[in-house]
């Protein structure tokens, strides 16, 4: 009996095909697409007709390398990336590029809900969340300002998973742990604020598609699809989620104490919770997840971007930016890197920039700088470790997932950063690997920790414990961060 994931993010689709029995996954692709070149500063968007091409590719890849056993599929689960603004006009026809969660250029339209909605304060005591230029809402309010023929067309507002899942099934709906990253979903009582959605315009209220819980089977396959495939049109299809939601499942973050750090482009820090976790300064996010429970989380715009933009630099494989970052010792002698590439989200800097300090004559070589790249995106995420302990979320182990999380020296500095034994799993492809267990428990075959139980593994040797001396390096360093952030920041800098 097999289930398939599909993990749709911003750099490519990636889609698994798990083996219920064994555990194993039996079959996996992937395929690249690239953003829309020759946009304003700031604006970041995708083509969704690139996800489809991409989920289309992949699903048939893997139904090929599965040959006869296809006909053992039994369901499909979506991860998306989060945000992303997809509108349709009436004939479900796509209006517009999506606007990515990286996309910065709705600083104005966040400043205009504030100034609404008594800034982050008011926000949150009336939504749970701030609203971030990250967030889905604020888009469509740019929209609306900046191509107002586009949005008098738009009659359906989705999320990259929600048009993936409308695809597959026909069907439009939300789950409450995607939709809790709008900016309009009220993650207490999880249910849409119409306020806020009003400050918009109130059309936008027939927009929404129906919301409801993430445990419930979004649709079942269209005909058309299952006969392209050879698969029968019973294949259901799981609510699915966001990456963030779908990875907490794919690592087994699914009840307190858990947490997961995840290495991608960006970075994120997540739990789970019985209740809501509200952050007072609006700095964690307070998600719902995807089993119907919450998710506080941190989130950075700039952890393998980083890397890569040093290993670009120097025309480096993987394995020589390896062994560059590890010939340097601990703290780089002083060298910080501020990773804001893209702006960042936690902290709050939409036009943050990268920058390099503390460069001396014996520190700026090219692996000083490696190093400095590798430490200063895992202290962005430290940040984010911070506000979890004062909100009383103390993790014992981190679980890590993502590209950046098969390096071993990554994983030795994340240890020593974050100041607790962190461990990676046996797959890296953890929010594909969510999609298809949420897929399972959407079809009936056991409960999310009894599937995770059995299905998440560990892999033990690539745990690795805190050095104590690195430790107060990098609590150190985490300070000296924090410190020139904000004088840049306040000096009109940053």
């Amino acid at each position: 009996m097999f289930y398939l994931g599909i993990d749709s993010g911003t750099q490519s689709t990636k889609s698994i095909v798990l083996d219920l029995e064994t555990g194993a996954i039996v079959a996996q692709s992937s395929q690249a697409y690239g953003l829309i070149d020759g946009l304003p500063s700031g604006h970041l968007e995708q083509h969704p007709s690139d996800w489809i091409d991409a989920v289309k590719a992949t699903i048939s890849d893997c139904l090929n390398q599965l040959g006869e056993r296809k006909s053992s599929l039994r369901g499909i689960g979506v991860s998306g990336q989060q945000h992303g603004l997809v509108v349709l006009d009436a004939n479900d026809e796509v209006i517009r590029p999506a606007k990515l969660w990286c996309d910065t250029s709705t600083i104005d339209q966040c400043d205009q809900f504030s100034a609404e909605f008594g800034g982050t304060e008011g926000l949150i005591a009336k939504a749970g969340n701030a609203i971030l230029p990250g967030y889905t809402i604020p888009k469509l309010l740019w929209l609306k300002q900046n191509e107002p023929e586009n949005f008098a067309k738009t009659k359906s507002v989705l999320l990259p998973h929600d048009y993936i899942n409308f695809f597959l099934t026909g069907v439009k709906r939300m789950e409450f742990g995607d939709a809790s990253g709008m900016g309009i979903l009220n993650i207490r009582e999880k249910a849409w604020e119409t306020d806020l959605i009003d400050f918009v315009d109130p059309s936008v209220r027939e927009m929404l598609p129906e919301l409801g819980s993430s445990n419930v089977v979004h649709g079942t396959l269209r005909s058309e699809l299952a006969s392209e495939w050879g698969l029968s049109d019973e294949v259901i299809i799981s609510a699915g989620g966001g990456d963030n939601m779908m990875g907490a499942i794919g690592t087994g973050n699914i009840a307190d104490g858990v947490i997961t750090a995840s290495f991608g482009t960006s970075g994120t820090l997540y739990g789970c919770a019985e209740n809501p976790v509200i952050d007072p300064n609006g700095e964690i996010a307070a998600f719902c997840d995807s089993t119907d429970r919450w998710m506080p989380l941190a989130c950075t715009m700039n952890v393998t971007v980083v890397t890569e933009q040093v290993r670009s630099w120097f025309g480096w494989d993987l394995a020589e930016l390896e062994r560059q970052v590890d010939s340097v010792a601990p703290g780089v002698d002083g060298v910080s890197f501020l990773p804001y590439l893209n702006g960042e989200r936690t902290p709050n800097l939409p036009n943050g920039t990268g920058v390099i300090h503390g460069l001396g004559g014996s520190s700026s070589s090219p692996a000083h700088l490696a190093r400095a790249a590798m430490e200063g995106a895992t202290l962005g995420l430290a940040y984010g470790l911070r506000r979890f302990a004062a909100l009383g979320l103390t993790p014992g182990e981190i679980r890590l997932t993502g590209g950046g999380s098969k390096s071993a020296v990554w994983r030795q500095i994340s240890a020593d950063v974050f100041g607790v034994p962190v461990v990676g799993l046996t797959t890296s492809e953890g929010a594909g690997l969510g999609g298809a267990i949420q897929a399972a428990h959407a079809d009936g075959k056991g409960s999310y920790e009894d599937l995770c139980a059995r299905l998440v593994t560990l892999n033990e040797s690539t745990r690795c414990e805190p050095n104590a001396e690195n430790a107060g390096i990098y609590t150190d360093k985490l300070d000296r961060q924090i410190k020139l952030t904000e004088v840049l920041k306040e000096a009109g800098m940053l």
